[in-house]
């Protein structure tokens, strides 16, 4: 399996690669996405609102993003509005705050779906970037093998943004996980694939070297490269965050049964799940920008 979190990625592999790489996307619709169907569907309803009354402001760390809020097939459920009404870059958040001489600092945590009012914001296990892996490993060990895992190491291969990741028993290597970030590593993933020498069970793929938080949407040093000691600053802040496991979340597991009756529910299949598309499909103006 190879994630599709990442606009970018998902972008390339539908456009310039298709076959093979399509059948093995991560079905599940991004995290941008899946924000935009609780807004606009489970959100709009609490609120007796109708979703085109809620304009829906995403900031993210790449500009691909705004790409993928207009992809037609990323609808939310059962009604045709877009998830996202717009998506500003951090960056720009930034330019719009300092032409304005706002600061956010003093701000308060807002919340909409959870806990956050009882008690301090929690995170996902992983990368600070995706964190897909990590979580699938650990649930992967458990339900194939009955292993638990304690601690996921990673191992670095051709360069930092490659790594890889191992579940061994008695010699045998159970699982083979790897994470690949930017396009030099993307190509070699790619090339084994095509080549029938692919020896991962699971891939998590962002198109940004360094990973999401070094997006070309994030705000930049003055001579526009990526600001390293803010890279590290914010992993660090990341970092320090508790982490707790989704399925660990009341909330979650709330909105499961009450907004979509059921992890397994058509409905969960509908609001959760996409499709994508092959090469062979004709290029839209938006297509071509890309």
């Amino acid at each position: 399996m190879l994630t599709s979190a990442c606009p970018g990625w998902v972008r390339y592999a539908e456009r310039v690669s298709g076959q093979p790489l399509t059948p093995h996307l991560c079905t599940a619709k991004s995290p941008q996405q899946i924000m935009g169907s609780l807004v606009k569907d489970y959100f709009a309803r609490r609120q007796n609102l109708p979703p085109d009354k809620i304009f829906h402001v995403i900031v993210a760390p790449c500009y691909d993003k705004k790409l993928e809020a207009l992809r037609e097939d990323f609808s939310p459920a059962l009604h045709s509005y877009r998830g996202a009404d717009c998506v500003l870059t951090s960056g720009e958040i930034v330019q719009m705050m300092e032409q304005s001489d706002l600061s956010v600092k003093d701000a308060a945590v807002d919340t909409l779906f959870g806990d956050l009012g009882e008690e301090e914001p929690r995170r996902h296990d992983g990368a600070s970037s995706d964190g897909h892996l990590a979580h699938i490993f650990r649930h992967a060990a458990k339900e194939l093998f009955n292993e638990d895992v304690a601690e996921v190491t990673y191992r670095t291969l051709r360069n930092k943004d490659f790594q890889e990741v191992t579940l061994e028993r008695d010699g045998e290597v159970l699982l083979r996980f790897a994470a690949a970030y930017g396009f030099r590593n993307i190509q070699n993933v790619v090339l084994k694939l095509k080549r029938g020498k692919f020896p991962y069970h699971f891939v998590e793929v962002l198109a940004c070297a360094g990973g999401c938080l070094n997006g070309r949407g994030q705000a930049r040093a003055e001579d526009g490269r990526a600001d390293r000691a803010l890279l590290r600053q914010m992993e660090g802040i990341y970092t320090s965050i508790p982490v707790r496991a989704p399925e660990a979340s009341a909330s979650v597991q709330a909105l499961y049964q009450e907004w979509l009756g059921g992890a397994d529910s058509p409905r969960a299949q509908e609001a959760l799940h996409t499709a994508y598309q092959g090469p062979g499909r004709p290029a839209s103006s938006r297509d071509i920008k890309w």
